[in-house]
């Protein structure tokens, strides 16, 4: 996996998504609970960012519907979307958040 920084650890306020291009992938970047996640940031029912929605027991909601996703899977916990999300692997090294979207061959 090719990892690449996505932003820096001191510009996340916990609970509070940001929106970041990675590789042509929207990400939404979130810190909540004393862990980082990464999950891409457009919503499997209504092609909106996730990104704008609120963060509660590390579930992400579309601000448009109300489905909510789980952060550490992409799961939907309920309607409308029924189609989970992808997530991301996240490191941490030093202030750097680093997320890798894509998959060596």
């Amino acid at each position: 996996m090719a990892f690449v920084k996505a932003c820096a650890l001191s510009e996340l306020e916990d609970d509070t998504p940001k929106r970041v291009e990675l590789d042509g992938t929207p990400v939404s970047v979130v810190r909540t609970e004393g862990e980082v996640y990464a999950i891409n940031d457009i919503c499997s029912h209504a092609n909106v960012s996730l990104s704008e929605g609120e963060v509660e027991d590390c579930q992400i909601e579309c601000w448009l519907h109300g489905s909510s996703f789980d952060l550490r899977t992409g799961k939907p916990s309920g309607l409308p979307a029924t189609r989970p999300v992808p997530v991301y692997p996240v490191k941490i090294e030093g202030d750097d958040v680093l997320v890798s979207v894509t998959q060596e061959s």
